[in-house]
């Protein structure tokens, strides 16, 4: 398709903005959660889900999603398209293809479930259902109806958002894997964060400048006329506390003031602990992971049980809704990438690369770009031999003698002769 051709067709998801409000055959239902960044839902209220949150969406959005074509011996080459340069470059004109991933993922735990919309593509996606994606967006689902979806999404032509109605089979609708535990009405994180709310609630009331002591007062407070004659004499005391410039006030010889200690313990705290606890049980978190000393097998387990279920989601509907049937027949797929040795320090690499090398899975330069070293110019660094063993007929020459030493051997033999 030529330059002219591709103007002339090129559809953006706003421009039927007009019949985005047309009513639909079928009921709908509606969602009451806010937009998002602008006015976070329920979790993204508090500190301590924001910073799960964003813990989770950090390390996912450093994993490489790449459109490629996977050939009959499974070999993958890259597919340079316009859904290739959203998931490695730029998605929009506001976001990086980092930037994208991290806040699909933290919108898809604070909401629960997300849209993504390819808002500017080479043809209308309505028409017909091959065409070249330019633009993705996160976008807030707002109705669902039986084959359509209206979506709160943000228009980068006049920074306004806006709900537009659009076909499911355009739009990939990601829902959190774990959802039960965080979006669910009886989650563990929903108890959680009342309780939080509690604590912080009882902490504000407690350091409000409150002295916890008790009045003894010289006589019997049985009658409505004394009671009322105590809580005269309670008020002028705090009356002299608080006009006074060093907050000294006085009391009667007969009277006498306990203070308090703490106040009664109610549990509240113990229990945010066991629900935080299982919270991260339930997440596949641990404190070290947060800290950054989380040992290789808490590592592992974190990212089979929390990551790699959410990225599985993701890449699946991408497959799905993003590349047609043909292209999936063609062997086309959203595939990602993730770098094993990240965890891994540099004596380990250098040792599973000496292993790997040796064993013929690995070449020198192939060692060498993991350990963060350019390639060597040397043709055998990108040949498979061992290079302990003195086999001049090896692939690769990985003999130990030179070749010069070689000829000169052979020509003293043959003089000998």
């Amino acid at each position: 398709m030529g330059f002219g051709d591709r103007l002339k067709h090129a559809w953006n998801a706003f421009s039927e903005k007009d019949k985005a409000y047309m009513p639909m055959e079928g009921g709908s239902y509606g969602s009451t959660s806010p937009y998002h960044r602008s006015a976070s839902g329920f979790y993204g209220k508090t500190s301590f889900m924001s910073s799960i949150f964003n813990k989770i969406s950090m390390d996912i959005a450093t994993t490489q999603f790449q459109h490629v074509k996977v050939d009959e011996k499974e070999d993958q080459e890259i597919i340079y398209s316009g859904l290739h340069e959203c998931l490695t470059v730029e998605a929009n004109k506001d976001q990086t293809a980092v930037a994208f991933i991290q806040d699909l993922v933290y919108s898809l735990f604070d909401e629960g479930v997300v849209a993504v919309v390819p808002v500017d593509t080479s043809i209308n996606p309505k028409v017909t259902g091959g065409y070249d994606i330019k633009s993705l967006r996160v976008g807030r689902v707002t109705e669902w109806f039986p084959d359509h979806v209206r979506v709160n999404l943000y228009n980068d032509k006049d920074g306004r958002k806006y709900d537009v109605l659009l076909p499911k089979k355009t739009v990939a609708i990601i829902e959190n894997p774990l959802y039960a535990i965080v979006n669910g009405k009886n989650a563990t994180l929903t108890r959680l964060i009342k309780k939080i709310n509690q604590v912080d609630s009882f902490d504000e009331y407690v350091a409000t400048g409150r002295m916890d002591i008790l009045l003894q007062l010289p006589y019997a407070i049985k009658s409505e006329r004394q009671q009322k004659q105590a809580e005269a004499r309670i008020s002028r005391l705090d009356e002299m506390l608080a006009k006074g410039r060093h907050g000294i006030g006085y009391i009667d010889a007969t009277e006498s003031i306990t203070q308090l200690n703490r106040p009664a313990n109610d549990q509240l705290k113990e229990e945010v602990s066991a629900l935080t606890m299982e919270v991260y049980n339930q997440l596949g978190l641990t404190e070290s992971i947060f800290r950054g000393t989380a040992s290789e097998g808490e590592l592992n387990q974190y990212y089979s049980r929390t990551i790699d279920p959410i990225i599985e989601f993701i890449t699946s509907e991408f497959n799905r809704k993003f590349l047609t049937k043909t292209a999936r027949t063609q062997g086309q797929k959203i595939v990602t990438y993730r770098d094993m040795f990240t965890f891994t320090s540099v004596e380990q690499i250098v040792n599973l690369g000496d292993t790997a090398r040796r064993n013929g899975f690995l070449t020198a330069n192939e060692v060498r770009r993991l350990i963060g070293f350019k390639p060597s110019n040397d043709p055998r660094a990108d040949e498979l031999f061992n290079p302990n063993i003195a086999d001049k007929n090896q692939q690769g020459h990985g003999s130990l003698t030179p070749p010069a030493v070689e000829e000169e051997v052979s020509s003293n033999d043959e003089a000998n002769e």
